[in-house]
């Protein structure tokens, strides 16, 4: 690694001679815009949009839009007199816990080398740190810029975190904020049954970046003249309207099984859910019954109704068989 800054970790009255070096690289894979027809790079020109002519590197400034089509230019004299510390120190303000420096205002990460006699110094402030457990809130001056950074301890080495400023971070505004919105305790429960079985230790050496080596693949396959074969997709998540108490459940029986696990009961899995189906059904049951009574009162009624019905047509039949033989009486 090269070291990209030299100076000091102002520490009350000691100073520790460090070097900085970056403590991260990006693996991404870059590509070039080129001519699709011969495969020719394409190059930029730096031309100015007033005159048109193009511009060299020395005649170029730095202009600040002031609105109105008005454009500030800043040369060199004036940023020499901005309040921009020189002394390539790194002044520590203050020591917190480091569980009160949200993970959102960390920026970028560098790595601290002592120099020469200053590693007593920094193998002390890296001892003091550990067993405090605090972090060093720092000010730097990297890049023509002042920063707002921590120092902590990483595998037996000071790191710098630059940090953002706190009105760098934008307020979260989303209207679902607001939302009165109830979550039934079945759901809790099933949620949480999913992240326990899916909880573990985190080992970032787990991870891998699949779509990089993917691309890598074609690639290789490219400079070599061969097939690539595409991978068989996962499972996606499935999106709309569904049934969450049903995705959960199924997300629970998918981690179970990844983990070689046996398939928990039913009961096990929706813990809340046998007791809400049983009130469920026996309110369903207190419900139908007020109904199936008055049905039956109703059947009743009706089969006596036809029974009456029955006998009054009986009785009117006799009578209707009775009345010609005493006609037939009286003739004689």
């Amino acid at each position: 690694m090269r070291a990209i800054w030299k100076g000091a970790v102002s520490f009350g009255l000691v100073a520790i001679g460090v070097r900085l070096y970056s403590a991260t690289e990006e693996k991404d894979i870059r590509f070039h815009q080129v001519h699709r027809t011969d495969g020719g790079r394409i190059r930029y020109k730096r031309t100015c949009s007033v005159c048109g002519e193009e511009v060299s590197y020395d005649d170029i400034a730095k202009g600040y839009d002031a609105g109105g089509g008005e454009i500030v230019v800043l040369t060199d004299e004036d940023f020499a007199d901005l309040p921009l510390t020189t002394s390539r120190a790194i002044d520590v303000m203050e020591f917190v816990p480091a569980d009160q420096v949200d993970p959102i205002l960390y920026s970028k990460a560098y790595y601290l080398e002592p120099e020469g006699p200053a590693t007593k110094p920094y193998l002390l402030l890296r001892e003091a740190l550990a067993d405090s457990q605090r972090v060093a809130i720092v000010k730097v001056a990297l890049r023509q810029r002042e920063q707002l950074a921590t120092l902590r301890v990483r595998d037996g080495v000071l790191v710098l975190n630059t940090m953002l400023w706190p009105d760098e971070v934008r307020t979260p505004d989303f209207g679902f904020l607001d939302t009165d919105l109830d979550l039934r305790p079945q759901e809790l429960a099933m949620a949480g049954s999913l992240i326990d079985s899916m909880a573990g230790d985190f080992d970032p050496d787990g991870y891998t970046d699949n779509y990089r080596a993917a691309l890598q693949e074609v690639i290789d396959a490219k400079v070599e003249g061969r097939e690539v074969v595409a991978p068989e997709a996962e499972d996606e998540p499935v999106g709309g309207a569904i049934d969450l108490m049903a995705a959960l459940r199924a997300s629970v029986e998918r981690a179970r099984r990844a983990r070689g696990e046996e398939p928990a009961d039913e009961a096990d899995t929706a813990p809340a859910r046998g007791r809400g189906a049983g009130t469920a059904r026996a309110g369903k049951a207190r419900a139908t019954a007020p109904r199936a009574a008055a049905t039956a009162a109703k059947a009743a009624t009706g089969g006596r109704k036809a029974a009456g019905g029955a006998a009054t047509e009986a009785r009117k039949a006799a009578a209707k068989a009775a009345a010609p033989e005493k006609k037939t009486r009286r003739s004689a």
